[in-house]
C-alpha cells in the first residue's frame, strides 16, 4: 500500500469515526424518547383535546397549531427569501453594499431565537396591534427563517453553471426569462433543502412563539389568523415544568410526536429533492 493510499484510508477512518460520534448519540436520544413515550401514544392522544389540567386527553390542538405556524412561516418566508436570493445572485452588482448585505444575512442566522421573539413581540404584537396571534407568531418565525432560506437559495442559484445563463441570453431571452426557465428549475433542490431546514427549526422553537402566539391551555382549534394557538414545543415545556404530578410518559410522547412531525417534513423534502434532481442536466 502506497503512502498516499494509506493516508487516504486513515482520513476516511477518522471521518467515519467522527460521523459515528455525532450520529450514535442522536439515535440513542431518539430511541430513549421512543421507548419512554411510545406507550402513551394512542388515537385519543393524537386526536383529542387536553383535559383535566392537561393531565389527560390528547395534544390535537397543539399539533394543529404547530402545523398552522409552519404553514404561515413558509408563506411569508419562502417567497421573500427566494426573491432576495435571486436579486443578490442575478441582479445586484458586486460592490461594498451588496457584500455587507450578504454578510449581514449570514450573521442574522446566528442570532438567538429569544431575540427574534422579543422583536416579534415589540413589532407585531405591540406596534402593529396584531396581538398574540398566529399572524404575529408566523411573521416572527418567518423573519427567523429568512437568513437560512436566503443563504441556501443563494448557494443553490450560484451552483447552476453560468453557461446556462450565457446561452439563454445569447438566444434573446430576458434576464428574468433566463432566471425563470434556465436557472431556477435546477436550483429548486437546494432551495428545498434550505427551506425545510429552516421550517424544521421553526417547528421546534419555543422562545419566539412564547411571546407572540403560544397559549398555555387552549383546548380548542383557532378560528382565524388573530387567534392564539397551542404549539407542541411550548406545550412540551409547559407539561414538563409547569404541571405538577403529570405522567412522565406524556412528556416523552409529546416529544416523540414533535420529532415525528419534523421527520415527516424532512422526508417530504427528500422525495421532492430527488424528483427535481432527476431533471438536472449535469
Amino acid at each position: 500500500m502506497t503512502g498516499a493510499k494509506l493516508r487516504q484510508n486513515v482520513a476516511f477512518s477518522i471521518l467515519g469515526a467522527v460521523t459515528l460520534l455525532i450520529v450514535i448519540p442522536i439515535l440513542l436520544v431518539i430511541l430513549y424518547i421512543a421507548i419512554n413515550g411510545a406507550g402513551a401514544i394512542s388515537w385519543e392522544f393524537l386526536t383529542a383535546a387536553p383535559r383535566n389540567g392537561m393531565k389527560a386527553g390528547g395534544i390535537f390542538p397543539a399539533i394543529v397549531g404547530t402545523i398552522l405556524l409552519v404553514i404561515g412561516t413558509m408563506l411569508f418566508s419562502l417567497p421573500l427569501g427566494v426573491l432576495s436570493a435571486i436579486y443578490l445572485v442575478e441582479y445586484a452588482s458586486d460592490n461594498l453594499f451588496t457584500r455587507m448585505i450578504k454578510l449581514s444575512v449570514v450573521n442574522l442566522s446566528g442570532i438567538p431565537s429569544i431575540v427574534y421573539g422579543l422583536f416579534g413581540f415589540t413589532a407585531f404584537v405591540l406596534l402593529l396591534h396584531f396581538g398574540t396571534s398566529i399572524l404575529a407568531g408566523s411573521l416572527t418565525l418567518a423573519i427567523m427563517s429568512l437568513p437560512v432560506i436566503i443563504t441556501a437559495s443563494k448557494e443553490a442559484l450560484e451552483s447552476v453553471p453560468f453557461t446556462y445563463r450565457e446561452i439563454s441570453l445569447s438566444l434573446g431571452a430576458t434576464r428574468w426569462q433566463t432566471v425563470r426557465y434556465c436557472v431556477l428549475p435546477y436550483a429548486i433542490p437546494g432551495i428545498l433543502t434550505g427551506t425545510v431546514l429552516s421550517l424544521s427549526r421553526a417547528a421546534g422553537e419555543t422562545a419566539p412563539i412564547l411571546f407572540t402566539v403560544a397559549a398555555f391551555y387552549l383546548p380548542r382549534l383557532p378560528r382565524g389568523a388573530f387567534d392564539q394557538v397551542m404549539a407542541l414545543p411550548y406545550h412540551l415545556y409547559v407539561i414538563s415544568t409547569q404541571v405538577p404530578n403529570i405522567p412522565l410518559s406524556l412528556s416523552f410522547a409529546t416529544a416523540l410526536v414533535l420529532i415525528a412531525l419534523v421527520f415527516l417534513m424532512n422526508l417530504v423534502s427528500i422525495f421532492l429533492r430527488a424528483h427535481y434532481r432527476k431533471k438536472r442536466l449535469w
